[in-house]
C-alpha cells in the first residue's frame, strides 16, 4: 500500500468534505470489490518467512539447539519456540485428519 497526498488525487470539493471528518490523519480507503491478497502475498514477505521457518524446523530436527538457532536468525528463543510449536500443531492437525 502506498501513501498518497489527498490534495493530489481528490477533487477540491471531495477533499473539503473529507476534511470535515478527518484532518492530519492517515486513513485506509478500501478497493471496491477487488479480491484482496493476504498478508505478505503481494510483496513476497509471506514466502520469505515461510522459507525461513522451514529452515528453522530442519535445523531443530537435526539437533541444533534453540539457542543456536535464535543466534543464527537474530531471533529470541521465545520466537524460535513459537515457530517450532506452530509447526508441531500443524503436523498434529494433519495426523488427526
Amino acid at each position: 500500500m502506498k501513501y498518497k497526498n489527498a490534495k493530489t488525487v481528490l477533487p477540491d470539493r471531495l477533499l473539503r468534505e473529507l476534511q470535515q471528518y478527518v484532518q492530519c490523519e492517515m486513513i485506509y480507503v478500501p478497493g471496491n470489490g477487488e479480491i484482496r491478497t493476504g498478508w505478505g502475498e503481494s510483496n513476497g514477505t509471506r514466502e520469505k518467512y515461510s522459507s525461513r521457518n522451514n529452515e528453522i524446523i530442519l535445523l531443530y530436527r537435526s539437533g541444533v539447539s534453540k539457542e543456536a538457532i535464535a543466534d543464527r536468525y537474530h531471533l529470541s528463543e521465545c520466537s524460535i519456540k513459537k515457530i517450532i510449536n506452530c509447526f508441531k500443531q500443524k503436523e498434529f492437525g494433519k495426523v488427526m485428519r
